[in-house]
């Protein structure tokens, strides 16, 4: 199993129902990905001190016409993001996280993972919050969930990451308590009460625009959620353009139409 259970604290705030966006923004039906209620071997599974508000002011631009819209009764890619509320622990105090908040000014990664005081947690949690100045970087917010209390949070991110705490995190951990929003983006395992390891990059429209999910065992990449997000915000600032295999920036990119693809080919 790649994550025990928690010692968890009693709850105190739950995550609220998915809602939906502000007037500006309709969403889609809502979305479920079907989980398998079964996994064969896998199955059992703040030093820099930032603003309380998780309001940002910044600019935005409209979403480019290269984006293809998913009918609703399609995956989530493509579809508005389910909208939350909810208690979180940031900066060892708790806060209140509404998603729909960051809508036209940042990018959102959200991820989900296991149970807190587990082992492949740590190491993805504390990773994305060492990385958390390069996606700061280019307008991007980091929100990390799991089925856990604030309190359970708390106790983690005041443990030393030598005795596999957190220590001091950039970013908030959400508690969803609920289980309604590991429900809401497909990732929960019902029988088990536990998320999978999800993750979704949500742009400035509120839109989800990529999403990976990992069994129990398998952590993830920072390197490659950085370069897909990369990828995102380059297409959308260039809407003629498609970012091929593997494209980081400087890299070329290819023109989507048949002629115009040709010119790519012919420089590999």
């Amino acid at each position: 199993m790649a994550c025990s259970a928690s010692a968890t604290a009693t709850t105190l705030i739950a995550a609220s129902n998915p809602k939906s966006f502000s007037a500006n923004f309709s969403p889609s039906s809502s979305q479920t990905l079907t989980i398998p209620r079964s996994f064969s071997g896998l199955r059992k599974p703040l030093h820099s001190r930032v603003p309380r508000s998780l309001s940002f002011n910044r600019g935005s631009h409209s979403r480019k016409a290269f984006v293809v819209k998913a009918a609703s009764e399609a995956p989530l890619v493509g579809n508005t993001a389910p909208d939350f509320e909810a208690e979180a622990v940031f900066d060892q105090e708790f806060i209140n996280v509404k998603l729909s908040e960051y809508i036209g000014k940042k990018y959102v990664i959200l991820f989900f993972y296991p149970l807190d005081f587990t082992f492949v947690c740590p190491t993805e949690i504390t990773a994305f919050s060492d990385r958390h100045a390069e996606f700061e970087k280019i307008n991007t917010e980091i929100l990390g969930v799991s089925v856990d209390s604030v309190f359970s949070h708390l106790a983690w991110v005041q443990t030393d990451r030598k005795s596999g705490g957190l220590g001091d995190l950039n970013y908030p951990l959400i508690s969803d308590v609920t289980k309604s929003i590991s429900k809401s983006y497909g990732v929960l395992i019902p029988d088990q009460g536990i998320a999978l390891r999800g993750l979704f990059i949500i742009d400035k429209e509120g839109v989800i625009q990529h999403s990976t999910i990992n069994n129990l065992a398998i952590g993830r990449s920072v390197d490659e959620t950085l370069r897909t997000l990369q990828a995102l915000q380059y297409v959308q600032e260039n809407p003629d353009e498609v970012c091929p295999a593997g494209w980081k920036p400087g890299d070329k990119s290819m023109k989507q139409d048949p002629k115009g693809s040709k010119e790519y080919f012919a420089a590999i």
